[in-house]
């Protein structure tokens, strides 16, 4: 739906759609995984719960801390392929869901006349049509203007004709009735010719018209790269800082020398000062213009390290969610579809909130590309820590009646499932 406008009537296979699909479903595995496991988590551990099996585990001397293992390494396994995913499929999906992207934006969808409009939609020709039928795309009164050879002028005129594309879309014919051509040099004026017709063809290329896919040959931005080329680009980019960083320190000094040392005694009383102001605003607009350059060079060097963190930071947040989400689902006991996802869209909007926020302020410089990134996973894992050890100890339960008004009734929670903190 996000891409209807541009691909509808576009004369699209349903292939290339397909492709669009495809490569765009990437970048949503990467945000589903973690949130599913953070789901089943709570939907099983719910359902232990809500059957008195977890009960009956402590009963027979099986702590939670024992209960985290079988989850915690299979959410290790899942954080493993995540990685891999983030760095040989994820990028390779986005390239190309951007570069099927925009050949489908350069595709036109037809050639449109409009009657009395000139029409410029075919590279080097205006069309004009005085009268068209839309049904039958026969045309009256059409002039074309063609001006591929800038050293001659020519334009066809007839009475009547139509368009149509081949039957392998390489080309568009106009086939034209009762007409005459004009052609004009610019080298020589004294020549003119003019040919009169009864049945003309003109073929156009088709190649606007019709899908192309373009090669794999385009840049990559940060979010099509894997980890190993993010991290090469981060250290090249530090390097070029790096430079300008020295010029900098060069032009700096040389502005305090040429405040303490600089020569006056070749002016005249009337040229000194102002000789003197030149100097101090030269040096100071290359100041400025060295720290614009290191600026916006540690700004691309943040965003390449915010990718580069989040294809490890959102994996291990697989790993955060089942320590978070074993316990919660022990204390709400409530393992049905709704309660999960009520509970599971609310630490996850907090966790992506907080990435959000951490990917702007890393953009900005605000503050280091690790920790905008990691911070949602600490705080998580504190927070999954805490609750576990409540858990085990058997200590007061969570109320979470407050998620009813987001819930269905027959999914709500009860006071008796819950025991306020």
């Amino acid at each position: 739906m996000k891409y209807a406008e541009k691909i509808v009537g576009k004369g699209l296979s349903i292939w290339v759609i397909i492709q669009l699909i495809v490569y765009n479903l990437a970048w949503i595995l990467v945000l589903v995984i973690p949130m599913s496991v953070l789901i089943s988590t709570l939907m099983a551990f719910g359902n232990l719960s809500q059957r008195n099996e977890i009960t009956i585990m402590k009963a027979s001397g099986v702590s939670v801390y024992k209960m985290l293992i079988p989850p915690l390494i299979w959410s290790f396994f899942i954080a493993y392929f995540l990685v891999y995913f983030n760095n040989n499929i994820y990028p390779d999906a986005n390239h190309n869901a951007r570069l099927l992207l925009s050949d489908i934006s350069r595709t036109k969808p037809t050639l449109s006349l409009v009657p009395g409009v000139f029409s410029k939609e075919i590279p080097n020709n205006a069309i004009l049509v005085r009268k068209l039928d839309p049904n039958s795309n026969i045309m009256e009164d059409i002039t074309v203007y063609n001006y591929t050879n800038p050293n001659q002028i020519s334009i066809i005129t007839a009475k009547k004709g139509k368009v149509f594309f081949t039957s392998d879309n390489s080309k568009l014919i106009f086939e034209l009735e009762n007409g005459q051509i004009h052609q004009k040099t610019s080298d020589n004026r004294e020549i003119y010719q003019k040919f009169i017709f009864k049945n003309h063809k003109i073929a156009f290329p088709a190649d606007d018209f019709n899908f192309k896919q373009s090669g794999n040959v385009a840049q990559r931005g940060g979010r099509e790269m894997s980890a190993a080329d993010l991290e090469e680009v981060a250290d090249s980019l530090q390097q070029i800082k790096y430079q300008y960083e020295q010029s900098f320190r060069a032009i700096f000094y040389r502005a305090i020398a040429d405040s303490l040392f600089f020569n006056t005694s070749i002016y005249n009383d009337d040229e000194k000062e102002y000789q003197i102001q030149l100097k101090i605003i030269s040096n100071n607009n290359l100041l400025r213009s060295q720290i614009e350059n290191i600026k916006f060079y540690q700004d691309e060097i943040n965003s390449f390290l915010v990718e580069y963190h989040k294809k490890y930071s959102i994996p291990f947040a697989c790993i955060v969610f089942i320590i978070i989400g074993a316990p919660l689902g022990i204390k709400i006991k409530k393992g049905g579809f709704g309660v999960a996802a009520g509970v599971s869209l609310l630490f996850f909007l907090i966790y992506w909130a907080f990435l959000i926020g951490g990917e702007k302020l890393a953009d900005r410089s605000i503050i280091s590309p690790f920790w905008s990134m990691w911070t949602p996973n600490f705080l998580l894992l504190i927070a999954g820590l805490i609750i576990t050890y409540r858990a085990n100890q058997e200590l007061s339960s969570f109320d979470f009646t407050f998620l009813n008004k987001f819930i269905p009734k027959k999914l709500q929670f009860s006071k008796e499932d819950n025991n306020s903190i």
